[in-house]
């Protein structure tokens, strides 16, 4: 095959994500779309492929991915003449604890504002959909009518065809053997064909995708995993069915299991302890001619799955099986895919650790494309960004995390909860070991985190700046000082009182107004003194030199000692900041929501001569005027509270979500923040917000509930006196 000297955008890789994004840049119009493949299209982890397709994601933001993936496949073949072999029998996951149940009703509250189909039904229902359920154990279904399979190599070849009709080049066997980045940002492509020159490369190489970073000096946290599932012969039972079973996924057993053809095709996720990871191919690479060879399969390996399987489904006892596949399918850390421009390299773009590449590929070559043509996603997929990981990603973090992640696959997930494998990582403050035995860690971009503190009794348990750089021609450096850096927050009535006593500064409020920042010393420890506090109370934030974190936290901690001075965390920092009415970024405030509908036209000086970036939207929104705004609410609830991302209702239908609820501790109450239709977000005004299956009245109040410090401040001096 002869390949172009030039390229507009070259992805390296044939599996289904590189196809699909082939496909949606030449559809949208780009000219100059090579794709190159080193052996042939769908080898990799795609052409062994169980091939489910779901509407269901635990996450937000996924959910749309995965609805327009199936919506894509649907007409497919329509559009280009190639089969696709797609079904859609829809699916089941079956909950047979009580937890269980309880977890489905914490997932029907996040479903009700998507459009997708998902319904909780009763053993009844469950049973007349797959008849050939043993009905012992199983209390509810999830059921999401639209989901299915489909064969990944026709789904592939119809997404080529479908490409080359949009004059995109899809040439193999083709090996990219070097990558060299130019001083203009764009790329020399090397193959034994000859070099190409391209304005962007997208890695889209599956378990291949490490080999393509280190060409550019990139580790890719991405590791392969054997994924077996077995095929049985025909099964008289099913042959003698009039409709196709839905997939089911017994998640307390571990496994889905769909019909194929007349028979069932079962696949297991083994247990962190019992799942086999390749790791000689993250140290040594992946063997040069592995392209669409299997591994060998382990029947052992997976045998109590095998029996859990019998149990639910018993016409698997007499089952024949004809077929195990085992093969390699790549897991990052979180089980999520990497997507998007990577931090540190000019147009060097990735789309790889895809666990479920299949459900993906549609969604995300879409995603994508718009982002390469119009410059910007068409939503928020923060979860997704390939720099939530850095440096200190080792290998053997990724490891742990993988068997952690590909052996939890179905376990019962809890809010807030914790997963502890591959921690902590380099990413420690100077503070980790003198605190790590009194708090609840949490784990941020690698970060160590105190989420609540432990009290005597107690159970212990971007654009987003690269980019506007180059493109404003600006003379910056950019130098990352997150991991030099520490930062405590002191807050409370007390604030100013401990922290005098380790300076000779003024901070008296005439002195150190709010918002102010002052380089001061802090017995003798070089601080920058921000007056602020994300609690809404008198307080600093102090930023520091991490190796000074110990010296200045035990200096700030003696000296409170008279005044009571504690820890807290980001738990309790959480429920202040509500309290307060203050939005947090990633919940009330992201890419998919805007400055004004947040409510933060207060910050945004529009008549200012400056014309900073998203000026002339904000005016063009303004004049167009909010369809939905973000609201404050109360909530009469039991023994549930708020936590965000849950279903609004008003008369009967969905009508907004909340972004973020806790507990006041202040006002013995829930709180919460929603997006509503502006119709319905005056004050006083009447909703309800459903929490586990169950829709609890709330109230649209004035914000915030309880009045910052300074605004208490100046009211007191005017002699009035404030609500707390």
């Amino acid at each position: 095959t002869s390949c172009p000297y030039r390229a507009d955008t070259v992805i390296i890789g044939g599996g289904c994500v590189g196809v699909s994004l082939a496909y949606h840049l030449a559809k949208a119009g780009l000219k100059d779309v090579v794709l190159l493949e080193k052996s042939e299209l769908t080898a990799g982890s795609t052409w062994h492929a169980a091939g489910l397709t779901t509407y269901f994601h635990p996450g937000i933001n996924l959910k749309k991915i995965h609805a327009y993936s199936i919506k894509l496949y649907e007409k497919l073949e329509e559009e280009t003449g190639q089969a696709v072999g797609f079904h859609q029998p829809g699916s089941i996951r079956i909950a047979s604890t009580p937890t269980r149940v309880d977890e489905f009703k914490y997932q029907m509250t996040r479903a009700g504002w998507h459009p997708t189909e998902q319904y909780l039904i009763t053993p009844e229902k469950v049973q007349e959909l797959f008849p050939l359920l043993n009905m012992d154990k199983v209390l509810a279904g999830l059921y999401n009518p639209g989901d299915g399979h489909i064969d990944p190599y026709s789904l592939t070849m119809a997404l080529a065809a479908g490409a080359r009709k949009y004059g995109a080049q899809l040439n193999y066997p083709v090996q990219v053997t070097n990558l060299n980045s130019r001083s203009d940002g764009t790329w020399e492509v090397e193959t034994p064909l000859g070099i190409i020159q391209a304005k962007r490369i997208v890695n889209t190489a599956g378990f291949w995708a490490r080999e393509i970073g280190k060409m550019i000096g990139l580790q890719h946290p991405v590791i392969p995993v054997h994924h077996q599932y077995v095929v049985t012969s025909t099964v008289p039972e099913v042959k003698a069915l009039k409709t196709e079973l839905p997939v089911i996924r017994d998640l307390e057993g571990s496994y889905y299991l769909r019909q194929e053809r007349d028979g069932l095709l079962f696949g297991p996720y083994e247990s962190q302890e019992k799942m086999k990871l390749q790791d000689s191919w993250v140290t040594n690479g992946v063997p040069p001619g592995f392209g669409k060879e299997l591994f060998e399969s382990d029947l052992d390996r997976i045998m109590e799955y095998i029996e859990a399987a019998m149990e639910m489904v018993p016409v698997l006892k007499q089952a024949n099986i004809i077929n195990t596949v085992s093969g390699p399918i790549t897991y990052s850390p979180d089980i999520l895919p990497m997507v998007g421009p990577h931090q540190g390299v000019r147009n060097y773009w990735v789309a790889i650790g895809f666990g479920y590449g299949i459900i993906h590929a549609g969604g995300i070559g879409k995603y994508l494309s718009d982002w390469i043509l119009e410059g910007e996603p068409p939503f928020d997929l923060i979860e997704l960004d390939p720099n939530r990981y850095g440096k200190w990603t080792t290998t053997e973090y990724t490891a742990a995390k993988a068997r952690e992640s590909y052996g939890f696959n179905n376990i019962i997930i809890y809010p807030k909860e914790e997963r502890f494998a591959g921690r902590p990582t380099e990413r420690t403050s100077g503070l980790y070991d003198l605190l790590k035995t009194k708090c609840s860690m949490g784990f941020h971009a690698g970060w160590e985190q105190p989420h609540w503190f432990y009290k005597a009794g107690d159970e212990t348990g971007y654009k987003w700046i690269e980019e506007e750089v180059v493109r404003g021609g600006y003379k910056v450096e950019i130098e990352n000082m997150t991991d030099e850096m520490g930062v405590l927050g002191v807050a409370g009535p007390y604030a100013r009182q401990v922290l005098q006593k380790l300076t000779s500064e003024d901070l008296s409020d005439e002195s150190f107004k709010f918002l102010q920042s002052r380089h001061l010393k802090l017995s003798d420890i070089a601080v920058t003194a921000i007056r602020i506090s994300y609690t809404g109370e008198l307080g600093w934030e102090l930023y520091h030199r991490k190796e000074d974190s110990v010296a200045l936290y035990n200096a700030i901690m003696d000296a409170g000692q008279k005044e009571g001075i504690d820890n807290f965390g980001t738990y309790a920092l959480n429920a202040l900041r509500l309290e307060k009415g203050f939005r947090a970024w990633g919940a009330e405030m992201n890419c998919d929501t805007n400055p004004l509908e947040a409510g933060l036209e207060y910050f945004v000086k529009l008549n200012k001569p400056a014309d900073f970036t998203g000026k002339k939207t904000l005016k063009q929104i303004k004049e167009e005027g909010l369809k939905r705004r973000l609201v404050y609410l109360t909530l009469e609830t039991d023994d549930v509270d708020p936590e965000g991302n849950e279903s609004v209702w008003h008369n009967g239908k969905v009508i907004g979500n909340t972004t973020s609820g806790s507990f006041s501790y202040s006002a013995k109450q829930s709180l919460a923040f929603a997006y509503v239709p502006i119709e319905l977000s005056k004050v006083g005004q009447k909703l309800e917000v459903e929490l586990l299956g169950k829709n609890y009245s709330a109230t649209i109040i004035q914000e915030p509930l309880v009045l910052t410090e300074p605004t208490r401040t100046r009211l007191q001096r005017k002699g009035q006196s404030p609500k707390i």
